[in-house]
């Protein structure tokens, strides 16, 4: 199979100019201290449309024949390529159907909607609503835009590529996002052409590896029933036209862990200021995950900040508990007047925040004159959980149990 060229990609750039934002690259000196080399981060969730898609939409929609346009395009999508797709086509007067899970978030399918798309709910789970778009392509003769399997995609997510080596070109490692590899194997192609000594790291979900699967199997494997909160990144299986860029051009791929994901969502949002959806915090994931795992200077792609409110409110809660910043403690204390008061007190003089207490006689445990405290506490990280306790003890108050919550 022939792979994507360096030159393919510079016509996508001429073509995207005055259609796509060029992303800002942040510094990010809190991650240079952990890694101990220059860490910096471009923003593909500042692109229109809130992610890297509308690059490869506007790229392989463009390329369509006056016929095909004539036709309108068809795409399936929780979000982000959905809303890539209808903006493109949008741009170029091309009519547009997007499918979406029933369970799509309200603001993506609103965005969808707004960007001019004619946007069907359809299906449970991702299959079914690929399923139903390939379907609709067949009956009304609609061109099927793939979100990640065909040279043009690669070509216009690539652009990410030349602007990240514009703006950081002495970077030793790029760590890209990968779902169905679009976006890793654009950028890939531009390294590998550029600077061939950098190293090209794709970054998956745990619980949605496809790339991994596939390069030991050989093949384009499928992971069946993908799970993990980054939605934008669990894709079943590559695409052969991907695995084959893949297998070419990507050095390594690593997983995290859902709680990784979570704490670089919120990393991102504390520290960066920047809103990020857990697929588009990958890179940022790995960094936390595997330190010292990677030569710099280093390039992190946050891909994308589409994020339902909602969602967002139980990942940074989720990211907070994996960070240590919730503290339950069950203590054991005299029952007589004002040991509460002192326990709250001294919680307080220690710089945590009760969230909630609970104060029982009741339990087979107890001794005569005893009473147990269930405290749940807001802290400020695993090191102070681990004063709080500690300082408790001291106090003369018996810790029955703790855990980071």
């Amino acid at each position: 199979m022939a792979l994507v060229t360096l030159d393919r990609i510079n016509e996508a750039r001429a073509l995207l100019e005055g259609i796509v934002r060029v992303t800002p690259m942040e510094h990010a000196r809190d991650l240079e201290k952990v890694h101990g080399t220059p860490v910096y981060l471009k923003c593909e969730n500042l692109q229109r449309t809130g992610s890297f898609k509308i690059r490869g939409a506007y790229t392989r929609i463009h390329g369509l024949s006056a016929a095909e346009r004539e036709r309108g395009v068809v795409a399936a999508s929780a979000g982000n390529h959905a809303q890539g797709v209808a903006l493109a086509a949008s741009l170029l007067g091309i009519k547009s159907t997007v499918f979406m899970p029933t369970r799509a978030p309200l603001p993506k399918l609103a965005a969808t909607r707004g960007y001019g798309a004619d946007v069907h709910l359809h299906g449970d789970v991702f299959d079914e609503t690929l399923a139903e778009a390939i379907a609709f392509a067949e009956r009304t003769g609609a061109v099927f835009i793939h979100p990640f399997d065909h040279e043009d995609v690669i070509a216009g997510q690539g652009t990410v590529g030349l602007e990240l080596l514009e703006q950081v070109p002495d970077a030793a490692t790029v760590l890209v996002p990968a779902g169905g590899a679009g976006l890793v194997t654009g950028v890939g192609t531009v390294v590998k052409a550029l600077r061939p000594e950098a190293r090209v790291v794709a970054v998956q979900a745990e619980g949605a590896a496809s790339l991994r699967l596939s390069l030991a199997e050989g093949r384009p494997t499928r992971v069946h029933n993908p799970s993990t909160m980054a939605d934008g990144i669990a894709v079943g299986q590559p695409g052969p036209v991907t695995f084959a860029h893949v297998e070419a051009l990507v050095d390594d791929v690593v997983t995290v862990s859902e709680e990784s994901l979570s704490r670089a969502v919120l990393l991102c949002l504390e520290r960066r200021k920047l809103v990020v959806e857990p697929a588009g915090a990958a890179a940022v994931a790995a960094l936390l995950q595997h330190q010292d795992a990677f030569e710099g200077p280093i390039v992190g792609i946050l891909s994308g900040g589409n994020v339902d409110p909602l969602l967002l409110l139980q990942i940074i809660q989720h990211g907070m508990t994996a960070g240590g910043r919730y503290l339950a403690l069950r203590l054991r204390v005299p029952d007589r007047p004002g040991v509460l008061a002192s326990v709250l007190s001294r919680i307080s003089e220690l710089g945590a925040n009760v969230l909630d207490v609970e104060h029982s006689r009741i339990s087979g445990a107890l001794a005569l004159g005893e009473v147990e405290l269930a405290l749940n506490l807001e802290t400020r990280g695993l090191e102070h959980c681990a004063e709080v306790s500690t300082e408790l003890q001291r106090a003369g108050y018996t810790l029955v149990r703790e855990h980071t919550v």
